[in-house]
């Protein structure tokens, strides 16, 4: 019914109450704790004789009266484990969470097909409380039944039906309900009129019991799903062609967001909090209520969203050399992903670049394996630190602040021809195991829950088709226990042109051991085919059957089933200064200092603060959306300072120097304005422009727009220190000679005060080169160990500096 289409009649001579399962539908204020869309759980004792009195439309006020016995007060159940027990046998099931002082956590009673009883559900505005104190006051209902006199059967369970109860280790009582609170009503199922059969007589349903073992409920819950509850779990789709009804509908497992793709522009962490919640209603409200879970890329940090920290992308981060600083990262962005509410991050990406022509190449911590399996360290920062008991291969997460990771792409993205994305790699098995493969032992030892299949063939087989490294080497001999994920749209592309004959597609990536497909729109067609393919026995059920216990495995282990709603207590963590604090930390141990003067004992930097006049210029110097490159806001990146929260070089300089120095800005400068105008030194910063994927391959890899000019016409002038903000090497030999000081800054992310930190002194200069810095594109690709290895500098060069420890002049 619609919300103000039912009149409440309780005027009944005999009320009585039953345990009531009420869920929360707007935000509720009680006792100063915000909560949304929670389920709150209450158990009241029998109640004979209340006064229930109707006032206007759906206004009910309850009296008081039913408060005076101690035994009648509302009861909340706020332990993590809850059974429900019906004459000391187990019934029904419960959910629980672990509690804390800004959230109910909560447990789903009654279930209206499983346990014969149809939920009330609320929307409740309890009174606004001071905040603080014990207990927690919460909207109450009664829920009136007919008595049959005389009837001996009827009587039984009357009789029954009142033991049942909640059984948990410690309880808490709340002050009760508020003198005569008001209840705005709206009632979607009508209460139990005789039909408790169905609650004395409820299955145990072990999956929904956490003391039970994840091997134990993921086995209960397989045998209880039907054909087209499997295929939707192993179906993720995108944002924009989803709603709570369709999820409901297909049982669809994940729903995600593709690059760029919000709910609105600049979303706040409640708008996407919002939105997950909603998609998440739709899955529970399914015949097994099994939650889904939110898949973004989140690879340098929460990068789509409005207001979070960016972090440098991978290739500083190797530079960085520091596992313990990942981890950290990983850390905080799981904390910011959190705070928007989704549970799954695809990241980290741990690819080892052979070819920096590659469009990818800024996603890779290195051209070199053991640099790139150090770096898998982020993994426990996003997921937890692995408990050393665990077995090999199963996937580990722990707590509302981790998030499950990805490790991407598998395998061999970084060596393709020519670094063109999405190509072939062609080399012997003894190579991939030695170059690309062992990014993956690590991540599967530190527990990662999730990994996602490479666009790319390996010798000319489609990695999406590969059964021999998907499911004999991935599964079978390195024992993988976690989900194996395609790329977005990924099973597409296994034919050319893409989705042109979908249906070999489908059985191609399933019997090669995919188990969810990120199939953003063309679901119902993947949901056809496969279905058609099971029943026509070209593919196992075992096969399925296989892909849905680990999908559920890993929402087992997440203990998503227990706290399936977003937190949003979390939302305040999204760009906090603690995080920025890092990502600048990460940026100074992340630049790469090439050059220093004409020869050790002639530096430049670092350089002096308290100067009469100083230069900024360059295309990169005043814009956030260049520093942070692409997969930020946008799939390929944005331009300019209004999309992002953070510190462009140029004013992280500002903010350093002395206040009587005077900082002008020009983004190209000619040579005339550069000599005229007494600057003591300038800063010069250019660079690429935003790209991601194939859209950055690159067969020339120079500097574009004018960043040549204007290093030419600054440098030619006066003392310069260039700054190169890039995923990769570029061309750089032809400027060097008359460049003072070089620095690689990679895409250091929001927090350019890092760059000014080291560019003055403040700290040293302690990045080292991740990658091989080649003279000419005709060099590659050229590896650390080739043969033919004559690079400008070389894998691991970098210059130091010491920090000055204080105010200095020139």
């Amino acid at each position: 019914m619609v919300e103000g289409s039912y009149r409440p009649n309780f005027k009944i001579e005999e009320v009585r109450c039953l345990a009531v399962a009420i869920i929360l539908r707007e935000k509720v204020v009680a006792r100063g704790i915000e909560l949304d869309q929670s389920n709150l759980l209450v158990e009241a004792e029998p109640i004979v004789t209340a006064v229930v009195d109707e006032v206007d439309n759906n206004e009910v006020v309850v009296d008081n009266e039913w408060k005076r016995s101690e035994k009648h007060k509302i009861r909340i159940e706020e332990e993590p484990l809850w059974t429900m027990y019906c004459n000391r046998k187990k019934n029904g099931y419960g959910m629980g969470r672990e509690a804390t002082k800004e959230d109910l956590y909560v447990m789903e009673l009654l279930n209206a097909v499983s346990m014969g009883i149809d939920v009330l559900l609320l929307r409740s505005e309890v009174e606004k409380g001071g905040g603080g104190g014990e207990g927690r006051e919460l909207a109450y209902v009664q829920s009136p039944f007919n008595h049959e006199v005389g009837n001996e059967r009827q009587q039984d369970r009357e009789r029954n039906l009142f033991k049942c109860g909640l059984s948990s280790e410690s309880t808490m009582f709340t002050r009760g309900v508020k003198e005569m609170a008001k209840i705005s009503m709206l009632l979607v199922g009508i209460w139990l009129l005789g039909g408790w059969t169905g609650l004395l007589d409820a299955e145990y349903m072990k999956y929904r019991d956490p003391k039970e073992s994840v091997d134990s409920r993921v086995e209960d819950l397989v045998s209880r799903m039907t054909l087209e509850e499997k295929i939707g779990q192993m179906l993720q789709i995108e944002r924009k062609y989803a709603s709570a009804d369709l999820v409901k509908k297909y049982f669809i497992g994940s729903v995600m967001s593709e690059g760029g793709s919000i709910p609105a522009p600049q979303a706040s962490a409640e708008t996407w909090i919002n939105m997950v919640n909603e998609f998440q209603k739709g899955a529970l409200s399914t015949r097994l209520g099994i939650p889904m879970f939110y898949g973004i890329d989140a690879v340098h940090g929460h990068n789509s969203v409005y207001k979070a920290t960016i972090f440098p992308h991978n290739i500083g981060l190797g530079a960085t050399r520091d596992p313990e600083l990942v981890k950290r990262i990983g850390a905080a962005t799981a904390l910011e992903v959190r705070a928007t509410g989704i549970q799954y991050a695809y990241a980290p990406c741990i690819a080892v670049c052979r070819d920096p022509r590659w469009g990818r190449c800024y996603e890779s911590y290195s051209e070199d394996p053991k640099l790139v399996q150090v770096m898998t360290e982020i993994i426990p920062g996003l997921q937890g630190d692995i408990p050393g008991n665990l077995p090999k291969g199963v996937p580990f997460i722990i707590g509302k602040e981790k998030v499950l990771a990805c490790a991407k792409h598998y395998v061999g993205d970084g060596g393709t021809i020519n670094g063109i994305d999405e190509n072939n790699t062609v080399i012997d098995r003894d190579e991939l195991m030695k170059i690309h493969m062992p990014a993956y032992f690590n991540s599967i030892s530190k527990g990662v829950a999730t990994i996602m299949v490479s666009y790319s063939s390996w010798n000319g087989v489609k990695m999406h088709a590969n059964h021999e490294l998907i499911t004999g080497f991935l599964k079978n001999t390195l024992h993988f226990k976690g989900f194996v994920i395609s790329d977005f749209e990924g099973i597409d592309r296994i034919t050319s042109p893409p989705h042109s004959n979908f249906t070999y597609s489908v059985e191609a990536g399933v019997s090669a051991g995919i188990d969810m497909f990120m199939n953003p729109k063309l679901y119902i067609e993947f949901i056809n085919d496969l279905t058609m393919l099971v029943k026509n026995k070209h593919i196992p059920m075992s096969r399925i059957d296989d892909a849905v216990r680990r999908i559920l495995w890993v929402k087992f282990m997440m203990g998503i089933f227990e706290n399936p709603f977003a937190d949003y207590s979390l939302a305040k963590y999204l760009g906090i200064q603690e995080h920025r604090n890092l990502a600048r930390e990460a940026v100074r141990k992340s630049i790469v200092l090439l050059k220093n003067g004409e020869s050790a004992d002639k530096p430049l930097l670092p350089l002096p603060k308290k100067v009469p006049k100083i230069l900024v210029a360059g295309s990169h110097a005043d814009n956030l959306g260049y520093q942070c490159g692409g997969w930020t806001i946008e799939w390929q990146g944005v331009s300019g300072n209004n999309l992002l929260k953070g510190t462009t070089i140029l004013n992280a300089v500002k903010n350093t120097v002395d206040p009587e120095t005077k900082v002008v800005y020009k983004k190209n400068p000619d040579a005339e304005f550069v000599k005229s105008n007494g600057f003591s030194y300038a800063i010069v910063v250019v660079g690429e422009h935003p790209y991601a994927e194939m859209h950055g391959d690159n067969m020339n890899l120079t500097i574009p727009d004018f960043g040549p000019e204007t290093i030419t016409n600054v440098c030619g002038a006066i003392k310069c220190v260039v700054i190169i903000i890039s995923g990769r090497p570029l061309v750089i030999e032809p400027y060097v000679g008359i460049i003072d000081a070089l620095v690689a800054g990679w895409l250091p992310g929001s927090e350019g005060q890092g760059v000014a930190d080291v560019l003055y002194g403040d700290y040293g200069f302690t990045g080292k080169l991740p990658r091989t810095w080649f003279k000419s594109v005709d060099q590659l690709p050229m590896n650390v160990g080739d043969p033919h290895y004559d690079p400008l500098f070389p894998f691991g060069f970098g210059l130091s500096t010491q920090p000055t420890n204080g105010f200095y002049s020139a």
